[in-house]
């Protein structure tokens, strides 16, 4: 096979400084504070003691959910990112003391899984009697591939390979168990395949790309087992049918959007145009069909999965923190295979909305599910809340926060060749090469709350390169790209404008992008400006619980009504299309907003509800014609 890569690579989270209002504060936090507590979380519940308990230093039986282990993994591989950027001495010596530990549980042989290794007579009930023997269940390889995962990052930012050694003692063992000369199965819960591809890009060992694309590729094959799935759904495990057959999103989302990040890769690097064409048809599924409008994706709480085609509830929708990041991780990917804007406006509207309502602003309390309303009863959260928690029993959330904020910056530029991108608006600064020359790259805005953005470019010498600036899809009078599963009232595309050193450059954008292409010269300065409309939104006509209603957006921001501001009740609210609606803005409200005032009634970002106290709340409300 040949081997490809990405051809729109990222510039790297290491080489991007972000200076930004909005962002930095909540980087920060989750640096100082979230990946602490994270840690403090996994050790006063037992997931740490749990590798102790099988180490045989400490007495007693497995606490906890059989997949708790991972838990402890994705904290480490956020703190790991973080170290590449804030080396801590410190947490990296408590990070040392963790894998030790983790280390001490692995067998002799390399198998690495606390449910079973602490009692294996009795391990827990999902785990199966024996090894890799319940896999529809028992979560022994999405474990594994989380493991991966931070032992990778985890040496990229130390260089120490104690962490390292024990996932390749570990892969070494599955490569050994799984493939189509020996055990023909699959993980119920995809994970390890992306684990085993950033092995593969650390060591160059091709056995683990190719066990990564053989847990794929034998998805939807019963050779000599029975295909996985739930009672009432045949592909909740996404292996009813191979997946390069696969054209619809279904199943639980998270293993879902899992599965296509790993697709993704599989597609980049050997160029596989059959899991990218499958891709293809699954993405426009989702955002024709199964999209929130915050991007969350899994609208049903049975199974946390996509439902059917428009099946998009409201206040019993799930929309799962954990499917929003998978969200864009998958969308980020297929950026990078073909440098179309419209997966960013999917990460822009998943990161604003769908994502961060999943964090509170001190980001030590979470939500677990993010519906579209609320009726202040009715407790849509796994331990029975509707405000955000400290913690979960099962807590795959909080513990995927922690690992996606670090590498926020990495998901703002990217380039092809002699071609750079500014994808995000989030005040930063990097330097990429080009044609061998060092650009510097910085750029200033208010964005979300406006979009006037100054982009500074200064090369240490004059050069040849095309800058392309996106046009976000809101602006272009499109809520979601390539689909009418939204429609604004008035799409009148927004007015934009575009300075070069103070002079006006006629605005053409192609693809989603405004592309200048010249001969850069040092301090140069682009201004662009983008009129930021509020926008009414409506949805297609099949999406039953939104029929007759009406929602707002300004920019890339979703707004929500909520009873605290709306004298207790968001029931009685009601939009006129001829209401005028004004933004105000609060700089001492919910960590800073621009709340919009429609009528006699209030609305606030989607993100920022549930901050003070148990409240009504509605994204759709009735519209009046």
């Amino acid at each position: 096979m040949t081997h490809n890569d990405y051809p729109f690579q990222p510039i790297p989270f290491t080489a991007v400084d972000i200076q930004d209002g909005f962002w930095l504060p909540r980087l920060e936090t989750n640096r100082r504070v979230t990946i602490p507590y994270d840690f403090k979380k996994c050790e006063d519940t037992g997931r740490i003691d749990n590798f102790l308990k099988a180490a045989k230093k400490m007495e007693g039986q497995f606490e906890g959910y059989w997949f708790n282990d991972s838990d402890v993994y994705k904290v480490i591989e956020g703190a790991a990112y973080d170290l590449q950027v804030h080396p801590d001495p410190t947490l990296e010596t408590y990070i040392d003391s963790i894998i030790t530990k983790i280390g001490g549980a692995q067998e002799a042989d390399g198998y690495l899984y606390t449910p079973r290794t602490i009692d294996p007579a009795n391990p827990h009930h999902h785990a199966g009697p024996e090894r890799w023997s319940n896999l529809y269940m028992s979560h022994e390889l999405y474990n594994l591939g989380h493991m991966y995962e931070a032992a990778t990052a985890y040496y990229r930012a130390t260089g120490k390979r104690a962490f390292l050694d024990i996932c390749l003692k570990s892969a070494d063992l599955i490569c050994d168990v799984f493939g189509e000369d020996a055990l023909r199965n699959v993980p119920g819960h995809q994970e390890v395949e992306l684990g085993l591809i950033k092995l593969y890009r650390v060591t160059g060992e091709q056995k683990y790309l190719d066990l990564a694309k053989f847990f794929l590729d034998e998805r939807g094959h019963a050779n000599g087992r029975e295909l996985q799935s739930a009672a009432e759904d045949v592909g909740y495990m996404q292996d009813h049918i191979p997946v390069i057959e696969q054209r619809e999103a279904v199943g639980h989302s998270v293993r879902a959007v899992y599965m296509y990040s790993a697709m993704a890769d599989i597609g980049a690097l050997l160029g596989d145009e059959d899991y990218i064409n499958a891709l293809n048809h699954i993405w426009a599924n989702v955002v024709q069909k199964k999209l929130a409008l915050t991007g969350g994706l899994g609208a049903r709480h049975r199974g946390e999965a996509f439902d059917e085609n428009y099946v998009l509830p409201n206040i019993e929708s799930y929309n799962e923190t954990c499917a929003a990041i998978g969200s864009i991780f998958w969308n980020h990917r297929m950026f990078s295979l073909s440098g179309e804007a419209k997966y960013y406006d999917i990460i822009e509207r998943t990161l604003y909305n769908g994502f961060l309502s999943g964090i509170s602003l001190q980001e030590t309390e979470f939500f677990y599910v993010n519906p579209l309303a609320c009726d202040g009863e009715f407790h849509f959260n796994r331990d029975d809340s509707i405000s955000r928690q400290p913690w979960f029993d099962c807590s795959c959330c909080p513990t995927n926060v922690v690992r996606l904020l670090p590498a926020l910056p990495e998901y703002i530029y990217s380039q092809k060749d002699d071609a750079v991108f500014i994808n995000l608006y989030i005040n930063s600064e990097t330097t990429v090469d080009v044609n061998d020359v060092p650009v510097a790259i910085q750029q200033e805005s208010n964005y979300p709350w406006d979009a006037d953005i100054s982009v500074n470019i200064n090369p240490s010498e004059p050069v040849q390169f095309a800058l392309k600036l996106r046009v976000p899809s809101w602006a272009l009078g499109q809520p979601v790209p390539d689909s009418d599963l939204y429609t604004y009232l008035d799409d009148t595309p927004a007015s934009i404008s575009l300075e070069l050193n103070g002079e006006a450059l006629n605005v053409q954008v192609d693809d989603g992008y405004i592309t200048i292409d010249r001969q850069w010269q040092p301090n140069d300065s682009l201004q662009l400006n983008i009129e930021m409309p509020i926008r009414r939104v409506i949805a297609h006509e099949n999406v039953a619980d939104c029929k007759g209603k009406v929602a707002i957006e300004r920019g890339t921001i979703v707004y929500a009504f909520e009873g605290v501001d709306n004298n207790g009740s968001v029931e009685q609210i009601t939009l006129s299309d001829s209401d005028t609606l004004t933004p105000e803005s609060h700089l001492d409200l919910l960590g800073g907003i621009r709340l919009i005032k429609a009528g006699k009634f209030t609305a606030i970002p989607y993100y920022a509800w549930a901050h003070r106290g148990v409240s009504e709340m509605a994204v759709w409300v009735g519209r009046e014609s």
